[in-house]
């Protein structure tokens, strides 16, 4: 019987091989950023990382590129072990990073500065990318005479100029207005179909779940603590793509349900068998209770009547995946909504929040903090067993901190301040660092 041969997959400009990133605590523990991360970019193509923020997509990147050296595993770029920054490699950041006192030009050209290129060649590479990102015309112009696209256009021109093989891009758009992002995104994209980028292939950061869909031609869904790779997706749209295509928004209701599907039997069991202080260590998302409460309200009015899809939910609110997601996350968290394959429900207990009066909303809120937050609910007892109902936040910050990161830690920490002091379960004093029953029925 003949043997079939197995795909002949095509030279990879960089590989990832078991990659694993830690960071000391205190007491010789370890946070865990990255576990076992395992890509493989092609020339062709543009990768996307797709998840939550604090999954550890940036943390990928800085390896990708160089920057920093992972705790385990091993980076190869063009099939070499990576040590230091790799040559051919340019980045675009989330911020603009350009030096205020330059001009276009002069921003475009410190690249090919750094790497001795001669003033003539630097002066017509650097006006060619200017031209080819479409800032023509404002090459003596100053970062402070322009906007926020154009100046994301000038830091992608400062890296298209040194003509690297792999261009990074961590959340490029996302600190640009709605239409100014679908612009900068759209012409970049028509650059990449028609081969007129000097670049070989694009590695980027989202969690734009739409972006990622209209831009990339596979996709990594990042799982967080610890930041791993949780599925990998293709997406065998050609370019320009059409949002309205129906391919098209399956494959975003598809990332959505995948994002939002419940932990398989194995994992349910493994997190009831951990201790209990894992479940008082829980990451708790920066969500306020007016955006729980208005988003509660919305699901419950016309047209969802308590059951929502989530992508078309995101575009009516204007709300991207990061947004939302956290959001449905902790409304389930407090059993007020389930999220499962892409749709959010509100629960029984979620619908008679809606329906009751702002006294009565806060009784119901109280209730599902103490049996669903383990930290608020250690913060209250705490307090209901000392003899002068009053505790050192610091008490609870360092329990916290044996768990996760202290920004983590200090975050989740002022999450249950915030929802406590809504409940009324306890007031807090900000310049004692301190915890009390004072006020508090």
């Amino acid at each position: 019987m003949d043997q079939i041969a197995p795909p002949v997959l095509p030279a990879a400009l960089l590989e990832v091989q078991s990659c694993r990133q830690t960071y000391p605590k205190d007491a010789g523990t370890e946070l865990v950023v990255l576990e076992e991360v395992n890509l493989r970019l092609a020339a062709g193509e543009i990768v996307g990382l797709l998840g939550r923020s604090g999954s550890g997509k940036s943390t990928l990147l800085r390896i990708v590129s160089g920057l920093l050296t992972p705790s385990a595993g091993r980076v190869l770029w063009r099939g070499q072990p990576l040590s230091g920054p790799a040559e051919g490699v340019a980045m675009v950041f989330q911020s603009f990073a350009l030096f205020p006192w330059l001009s276009v030009r002069e921003n475009v050209e410190l690249g090919l500065e750094a790497q001795g290129v001669p003033r003539a060649e630097r002066a017509r590479r650097a006006e060619e990318a200017i031209d080819l990102i479409g800032l023509g015309g404002y090459e003596s112009a100053y970062p402070k005479e322009l906007s926020g696209g154009m100046r994301q256009r000038v830091g992608l021109a400062r890296a298209l100029v040194v003509h690297p093989d792999l261009l990074l891009m961590d959340e490029p758009f996302s600190a640009l207005d709605v239409l100014t992002a679908e612009t900068l995104r759209t012409d970049l994209i028509d650059l990449w179909a028609e081969r007129r980028l000097p670049v070989q292939s694009i590695l980027m950061v989202t969690h734009n779940i739409e972006e990622a869909v209209l831009m990339c031609d596979r996709i990594l869904v990042f799982a967080a603590n610890p930041g791993r790779v949780a599925s990998e997706l293709a997406v065998p749209f050609a370019h320009p793509r059409n949002r309205q295509d129906p391919a098209f928004r399956q494959k975003v209701e598809d990332i959505y349900a995948l994002m939002t599907r419940r932990p398989a039997a194995a994992e349910v069991r493994a997190q009831a068998a951990a201790p209990a202080a894992a479940g008082f260590a829980t990451p708790l998302h920066p969500v306020g209770t007016n955006l729980m409460a208005g988003l509660m309200e919305t699901l419950a009015a016309p047209p969802y009547e308590g059951r929502a899809d989530l992508p078309p939910l995101a575009a009516a609110l204007q709300l991207e995946a990061d947004e939302l997601l956290p959001l449905g996350e902790t409304l389930q968290l407090l059993r007020f909504a389930e999220l499962e394959e892409g749709d959010i429900r509100l629960t029984e207990e979620g619908r008679r929040y809606v329906a009751a009066d702002t006294e009565a909303r806060k009784r119901i809120f109280a209730a599902a903090l103490r049996a669903n937050v383990p930290l608020v609910a250690a913060i209250r007892s705490v307090l209901d067993e000392r003899w002068n109902h009053r505790a050192p936040a610091l008490r609870f910050r360092d329990e916290l901190e044996d768990h996760m990161s202290p920004e983590y830690a200090e975050e989740s920490l002022r999450i249950a301040i915030s929802w406590g002091r809504y409940a009324e379960l306890y007031s807090y004093d900000e310049e004692a660092d301190q915890f009390s029953l004072e006020e508090v029925p």
